[in-house]
């Protein structure tokens, strides 16, 4: 136990966990760490996300609204949020990525069972969570003239990124009122099988960042994914499938998917330059090129024309061809 944090022990056996078997398990965050404890033929999942460099509240805080309103976070089991210790139900170890690499011909009933599962959830009231307001949309976006621009020797107009993505976000909040829970990082790697089947109940994960905003943006993150290749004829059938889960989706919509498509990928570039050269993690910059060929699809949709324009100014094309050089 000598390697185990500090009031572990102490937290299990208050628990009703005392004598299980305490596993750590691999993650990437620097202070957030997982076991899963086994007892018995049971087994539960650990949290450790100790103040002051981690919270746990909002994920119980949204956790809580989730199973609270017919979703599947997992079961809440016992929770010493201001020591940073949370048990929860385990989810096992079928998370979608890895699923699809061993039954690639479920993709698409998969995808299916995930989009259906954003429908039920958009068809919540909207959870006591933040707002994604104009605010958040301009910050998340400005990461990349932040760090990816800088990083690829540009100088570039960053009064006129930043109006651009006024214009084209103005109509987009104007129609996601009274908006609905967004998940933010609903992608294949959030998301898990619940009894190892493409049809499984979807048990969600990382959803601590929650805010109220458009239907469209979890799809984007889902259908557009960072970390493994969506085919665009898959994404195109799982749009059709979402418009007809919830009666109908129309060319604002569409319009919508793209431009918050552009604003969460132009995000995402972002990031993951930081993530290299703040944090020392050069593996996310192998994932820019899919990322960037999807900015580039949402680019070239008209509602875009204005942030487009930016790009085509500021961004010169062997740039961004190199970019999206590798992307399938």
């Amino acid at each position: 136990m000598s390697e185990l944090p500090e009031g572990l022990a102490a937290f299990v056996e208050s628990a009703g966990w005392g004598g299980a078997e305490v596993g750590p398990l691999p993650g990437d965050a620097s202070f957030r760490r997982y076991f899963r404890l086994a007892r018995a033929g049971e087994t539960a999942m650990l949290m450790h996300a100790p103040p002051p460099h981690e919270d746990p509240a909002p994920f119980l805080h949204v956790a809580h609204w989730l199973n609270g309103h017919g979703m599947r976070a997992p079961a809440i089991l016992a929770e010493d949020a201001p020591q940073g210790w949370v048990l929860t139900e385990d989810f096992g170890n079928d998370r979608m990525r890895d699923w699809l690499d061993v039954n690639p011909g479920e993709e698409r009933a998969a995808y299916a069972a995930a989009v259906d599962a954003l429908a039920a959830l958009h068809g919540l009231p909207p959870g006591p969570f933040a707002p994604y307001d104009m605010a958040v949309y301009q910050r998340e976006a400005a990461l990349l003239p932040e760090w990816w621009c800088p990083a690829q020797g540009l100088t570039v107009d960053a009064a006129g990124y930043t109006a651009a993505w006024d214009t084209v976000l103005a109509p987009v909040l104007a129609r996601q009122t009274p908006g609905v829970t967004v998940l933010r990082d609903y992608h294949a790697e959030n998301i898990m099988l619940l009894g190892g089947k493409a049809t499984a109940p979807q048990g969600l994960i990382d959803f601590q960042d929650a805010l109220v905003g458009h239907r469209a943006y979890d799809l984007v993150s889902l259908l557009q994914d960072a970390r493994r290749d969506v085919d665009v004829h898959l994404e195109t059938a799982m749009l059709l499938h979402y418009s007809q889960a919830i009666g109908g989706a129309d060319d604002d919509f569409l319009a919508d998917y793209a431009t918050l498509g552009a604003q969460r990928n132009a995000k995402i570039v972002g990031i993951f330059t930081r993530l290299n050269a703040r944090d020392g993690k050069p593996r996310y910059l192998t994932m820019i090129p899919r990322v960037w060929a999807a900015l580039e699809r949402d680019l070239a949709h008209p509602a875009l024309e204005p942030v487009a324009a930016w790009f085509d100014a500021n961004i010169p094309e062997e740039i961004r061809a190199a970019n999206g050089a590798f992307a399938a």
